[in-house]
């Protein structure tokens, strides 16, 4: 039986760096949904493409780099 090699996922540290109060209501949940409550709050989550989409959403509140 042939060894499978396990692919690494790669991983986003999303970090929120600006209120959303005075933003969409689809944005407050886009952040609410990424795990962002708080200011400076960070998060780990996988890089594919549904997070990639919600970071698109709100890329001009939230500061993304490779963990």
């Amino acid at each position: 039986m042939p060894r499978v090699k396990k692919e690494t996922v790669k991983m986003l540290k999303i970090k929120l760096v600006k209120s959303p109060i005075t933003y969409a209501q689809n944005q407050k949940d886009t952040l609410k949904a990424l795990g962002l409550t708080k200011m400076q709050k960070e998060v780990i989550k996988p890089d594919n493409a549904p997070i990639r989409g919600m970071i698109k959403t709100v890329a001009h509140l939230v500061s993304v780099e490779e963990a």
